[in-house]
């Protein structure tokens, strides 16, 4: 059995990013030849990974890439809040930004077969962060807009909050101001008439009970509810909405004193959606510690 120097081991675990106890296991095995013992590294680390692959992974980070005439936004998670300031999981997510704007994929899994820079499938260089980190890691999501007679604005609120407004006519300064307000208030659609129609039905549904425990007669019920299914779609449709710079003003009338108008937006908040387990925090540590 060959020996195995403590350079050799370092010298691994800077290819790998992997542990030195790994490292000097593998060094062995592989008798002390650095091309085996990565690979053998690369075997061990895919199937922790596939091992990972059904943990709820609801935290992680937003970003984006691009300019004013087109941009991606990306949704990339993890399984803690810690993992998500990680510098080799933004790098990661950076990293799909920037290929997601030059590739143009179609969906996640067309993005998992694009090549990185380094050479390696987004897949592989995915399972191969999983098993570097210990956390099951995924690509949600992500939207990509171009524009041709408007602008992109972008708006990221830290690292858990994105959003994208795709204008035509204003400039970059408005785009920007007008994402920031979708980040604070959560419009569903731009125009009163876009809002889902599964959305007025159960809406429409409680207004009429609570209408009908006033006991006023029915054609003042029917009134009442659409008066308050209007104020209702204003509410949640992005042109209806108080300005957030400027409450006075709703983005309706900011779009028209500027000759603009918003064409779509695109928010994303880390883990909306996603049904979180409770977890055991001192045996998922426990089990950690044992390589689990």
């Amino acid at each position: 059995m060959a020996h195995i120097s403590a350079a050799q081991v370092k010298t691994l675990r800077e290819r790998t990013g992997v542990g030195m106890m790994e490292c000097k296991k593998a060094l062995v095995e592989a008798d002390g030849d650095l091309d085996r013992a990565v690979s053998i590294l690369r075997k061990r680390g895919l199937a922790k990974a596939d091992k990972k692959a059904g943990r709820t992974a609801a935290e992680g980070c937003i970003v984006s890439a691009g300019d004013a005439g087109g941009a991606v936004l990306l949704e990339v998670n993890c399984e803690t809040d810690f993992t998500s300031g990680n510098e080799n999981f933004t790098g990661f997510a950076a990293s799909l930004a920037e290929t997601i704007l030059g590739k143009e994929p179609a969906d996640v899994e067309t993005l998992n077969a694009a090549t990185l820079q380094s050479g390696e499938s987004v897949e592989e260089a995915r399972r191969g962060l999983v098993a570097k980190i210990g956390e099951n890691i995924s690509i949600r999501r992500f939207e990509c807009f171009h524009s041709q007679d408007g602008v992109v604005g972008v708006y990221l609120h830290g690292a858990r909050i994105g959003v994208m407004v795709d204008l035509v006519g204003g400039d970059e300064a408005l785009a920007r101001d007008l994402a920031m307000h979708v980040a604070a208030s959560r419009p569903v659609c731009v125009n009163p008439e876009e809002v889902p129609e599964d959305k007025l039905a159960a809406e429409r549904e409680v207004i009429r009970a609570q209408s009908q425990a006033s006991g006023k007669p029915a054609e003042i019920i029917e009134k009442m509810i659409a008066g308050r299914l209007k104020k209702f779609v204003n509410e949640i449709a992005l042109v209806g909405q108080p300005f957030v710079k400027n409450p006075d003003q709703n983005v309706g009338a900011l779009l028209r004193e500027r000759d603009a108008r918003v064409r779509r937006f695109v928010r994303f908040e880390v883990g909306e959606g996603i049904e979180r387990e409770e977890t055991d925090f001192a045996a998922e540590v426990a089990a950690q510690a044992q390589g689990n």
